[in-house]
């Protein structure tokens, strides 16, 4: 299928100057900039309170360095809804959101920054992995540019955007609705002021945006609560005050020395690197798939080539954190926003991070009065596994995000136990599976659970296809990345599960075997003889 026929092209309007900027990219701006001012709130507490990086560091290297590699994304992206506008002749195109990737975020602090700067007594040791890790998965995501859009063009819709909706319910939406009903009275509130506008349909005088007015009852209701000694949100003028220390100007330095100094700890460094940066890659093509659902077709290679490239960049220059398309592109599409939102976005992040203004907004935003904004997006991202594949496949959509629940199950077991000076291989599998909590099994189903979810997913589609052949290849897909640790596995390795991975093997062949021999009933009408997605020529 040819970028025409996924991406309409108007006779009457190719060649047009598209518009930069329409009324609802101020809708987007404020959605996606306050999802991304959440982001960077999280990230600079983290450096600041859970590594225990020097102010200096964190205001003067880091935050500068994450701007730069946020600007030049968000513009990127900007630029290349431009061409696509331009050469299609239609005025609805929306860039891809983009930005620090989430789950690399934590797992880069936890699983690298941390224990090394635990280990040698000094954070900045810690920053310099960081750096090398990322230094790793940039060139990842540029190799796999080029092997991503094959795999796009035999995976079905249906596990692509399965796993997809696994990572937004839990790891995007369940944290967001946790702290609304912490904080009822802002989070409930700031949520139905959302969900009016952006479902319901409800405009609000002179077009003001719902998340600007979400977030200014937030504060309104937080600060407001201190009068009567409420406290609701945790603000207070002692906090406000203490965070303009951090004001100032800082751009970015190279730290090439750093990076450097960080290959000393490269054994540790690979064994999630890898891992992940086939995560970035899979993640990836799900958003793009997404976005395409949504109608705006995206190159996978240059989309995987530029985070590639942004993201080696801010790692040159100090940077610990990846970059990666967002997912929400239909969410901020839906509410009207096309091509401005997305370099407005990136012109943002440099005033917030070259001058020191994300310290004072830590303090002066609550926020639960930002976390509704994010729920909507994982609603609606969930919402469009289902909306945009057949209705025969929902059963495999629901498989495809099961992986993740257990990954996101397993995480807040092994955060509460540690909590508590003890883990789950102390209290013993037996005691754990006495009460219900069957560990091992959200062990080895949530390891690497964006491949896990498009695997099975995969599989499941095909199985209700009839394309048994094809769910075959699938299993047998699962049983090498398995056998090597990317799927059901926390490292890297030769036999990391070899059980698992046998047991794909298994169920491969008695896949080939209805192939073969089965009898079946007669496939549906709709079903695609000829492929498993029409995912176009890049």
């Amino acid at each position: 299928m040819s970028d025409n026929e996924m991406t309409p092209i108007s006779p009457s309007r190719m060649g047009m100057r598209p518009t930069i900027w329409t009324k609802g990219d101020w809708n987007a701006l404020f959605g996606f900039g306050t999802n991304i001012l959440v982001n960077m709130l999280v990230l600079t507490g983290l450096l600041q309170f859970v590594l225990k990086m020097p102010s200096e560091i964190v205001f003067g290297r880091i935050l500068p360095a994450v701007g730069l590699m946020m600007f030049l994304s968000t513009a990127y992206y900007a630029f290349l809804a431009f061409q696509l506008a331009k050469k299609t002749g239609r005025d609805d195109v929306c860039a891809l959101p983009s930005g620090i990737s989430v789950p690399h975020m934590f797992v880069v602090v936890f699983v690298i920054m941390l224990p090394i700067g635990a280990a040698t007594g000094d954070p900045i040791q810690g920053w310099e992995a960081g750096l090398v890790w990322v230094f790793f998965q940039s060139f990842i995501l540029m190799i796999g540019g080029f092997v991503a859009p094959y795999i796009r063009r035999i995976t079905p819709r249906a596990a692509l955007l399965g796993t997809l909706a696994g990572v937004s319910i839990a790891f995007i939406s369940m944290r967001p609705a946790f702290e609304i009903f912490m904080t009822p009275v802002i989070g409930l509130t700031c949520f139905a002021i959302i969900m009016v506008s952006w479902f319901g349909g409800v405009k609000y005088p002179k077009g003001i945006p719902a998340g600007l007015i979400a977030i200014a009852v937030g504060m309104i209701i937080a600060w407001g609560s201190n009068i009567f000694g409420l406290g609701y949100g945790g603000m207070s003028v002692e906090k406000l005050g203490a965070s303009f220390a951090n004001f100032g100007f800082s751009i970015p330095l190279p730290a090439f020395d750093h990076v450097f100094h960080g290959f000393n700890y490269l054994g540790v460094i690979l064994v999630t690197a890898i891992p992940f940066g086939i995560y970035d890659l899979v993640e990836a093509m799900d958003n793009v798939e997404s976005a395409e659902a949504a109608g705006d077709h995206y190159p996978t290679t240059r989309v995987l080539s530029a985070d590639g490239v942004v993201s080696l960049i801010g790692c040159l220059m100090g940077n610990p954190f990846i970059n990666a398309v967002y997912i929400g592109h239909p969410g901020w599409k839906s509410m009207g926003g096309r091509i401005g939102y997305s370099a407005a976005t990136g012109l943002m992040v440099i005033v917030l991070s070259w001058f020191g203004i994300i310290a004072v907004l830590l303090a002066l935003i609550p926020v639960v009065a930002i976390s509704p904004i994010l729920l909507y997006i994982g609603m609606l991202i969930g919402a469009q596994a289902f909306q945009t594949t057949p209705s025969r496949h929902a059963p495999a959509v629901v498989l495809a995000l099961t992986p993740h629940l257990a990954a996101w199950a397993k995480l807040l077991i092994d955060n509460a136990l540690g909590m508590a000076g003890s883990s789950a291989a102390a209290i013993g599998m037996e005691k754990l599976g006495a009460v219900g909590v069957l560990y091992h099994g959200l062990e080895i189903m949530g390891g690497g659970a964006i491949l896990v979810g498009l695997v099975l997913g995969a599989i499941g589609v095909f199985v209700i296809d009839r394309k048994f052949t094809h769910a075959a290849a699938f299993a047998l897909a699962g049983a090498v990345l398995t056998f090597f640790g990317f799927m059901h596995g926390e490292t890297v390795g030769i036999a990391v599960q070899p059980g698992v991975a046998l047991s794909y093997v298994l169920v491969a062949g008695f896949l080939f075997g209805c192939a073969k021999y089965a009898v079946v009933d007669t496939v549906p009408d709709d079903v695609m003889l000829e492929g498993a997605h029409p995912a176009p020529a890049e």
